[in-house]
């Protein structure tokens, strides 16, 4: 099953995505998508870190994820993506609308045909106003695009609310 977990930011979706994979009684490969730049990102990555079990796998992959996916998906293994949001940031950075496009259409179509359990986190940015930066406002438009076409790939879809799942599609959690 194919899962995508939604919410903002401290929202507890990190959190259920985790617990999810530890239940699922497959061997996990964490695949981690941020390129911690400052100080406070760094923090953050320390504290997912510290958090997981030592027995998971760890892939660290801003930019290829389509691949990552691909290459480490299996029936006997779950993986835990986290997150689009800031897998999409990193493409952004690039300023090359064309490969941006081309790894969002290579995460969708790999997504179908992916073997085991996979779970997808994200961070729901279409809740607010309309950003007044031209960069802010493409990065909410590709954002929800993007949620849009995982969602409709991904049997089961919830948004996570004050560490609470909201069950969108699919079996609950």
């Amino acid at each position: 099953m194919h899962s995508f977990i939604l919410g903002g930011a401290r929202s507890g979706k990190s959190r259920l995505a985790e617990r999810l994979a530890a239940d699922s009684g497959l061997a996990v490969t964490y695949i981690a998508t941020s390129a911690p730049l400052d100080g406070e990102m760094h923090e953050r990555v320390r504290l997912h870190r510290a958090r997981r079990p030592a027995e998971w796998a760890l892939v660290e992959e801003p930019l290829a994820l389509a691949q990552v996916l691909r290459a480490t998906a299996r029936e006997d293994r779950c993986l835990l993506v986290d997150c689009l949001t800031l897998w999409l940031t990193n493409l952004l950075m690039l300023e090359d609308t064309a490969r941006v496009d081309a790894a969002c259409e290579a995460l969708l179509d790999c997504l179908e045909g992916l073997p085991g359990r996979v779970i997808l986190v994200s961070n729901e940015t279409g809740l607010g106003v309309v950003p007044l930066g031209e960069l802010t406002r493409r990065y909410v438009d590709l954002a929800g695009t993007l949620h849009q076409a995982v969602a409709a790939r991904c049997q089961q879809v919830v948004l996570s609310v004050a560490g609470l799942p909201l069950m969108l599609k699919g079996p609950p959690v």
